[in-house]
């Protein structure tokens, strides 16, 4: 039977809903994550950063720049060192500047990908899935990077049956 991983970022706090920004104790990509877990069984990693991105969205949003830009690599709080005992990974995240968060392209980049299948999916308001499948393919080298998935992140909380079908097509073989 394949095993099953979940790689993700969420933010938690202020975020942006369509226009507004609203303060949310739960992230919208975790709850994606959830879904995903519960629809394949999967075990869950959440790649956390040493210095904590800013409480207020707005500035989040310009630390995100910067590292997006600079391609710095934040520190993480642990790291993943192996996704050799699993067939099948997904990569979950905000859309930040069109991409997955650097913390999380750096937590992929030190992985050996070789014969795992990849799936990302990504939470945005209005950017879908950005650059994010081309990064996926450019740093899982040796992967089979399959069908990805953008959710809205406003309407994450409500998105069970869409994320959790999408997961179980994923690992059919």
């Amino acid at each position: 039977m394949a095993k099953n991983l979940v790689i993700y970022y969420s933010r938690r706090g202020q975020n942006y809903f369509g226009g507004d920004i609203r303060d949310i104790a739960k992230g919208n990509t975790e709850y994606c994550v959830e879904y995903i877990k519960n629809a394949v069984g999967a075990d869950v990693f959440e790649v956390e950063t040493v210095k904590a991105y800013s409480k207020d969205y707005m500035t989040c949003t310009e630390e995100a720049k910067a590292e997006t830009k600079s391609k710095i690599r934040p520190e993480l709080k642990r790291v993943l060192e192996s996704v050799s005992e699993y067939d099948n990974i997904f990569v979950c995240g905000p859309c930040w500047w069109g991409t997955f968060p650097c913390a999380v392209l750096g937590q992929l980049e030190r992985l050996d990908w070789s014969g795992k299948r990849v799936f990302g999916l990504m939470t945005h308001e209005g950017s879908g899935l950005g650059r994010s499948e081309t990064d996926l393919k450019r740093i899982c080298q040796g992967a089979m990077v399959g069908r990805c998935l953008a959710v809205l992140g406003s309407h994450a909380s409500q998105s069970e049956a869409e994320v959790s079908g999408w997961a179980r097509q994923c690992v059919e073989r």
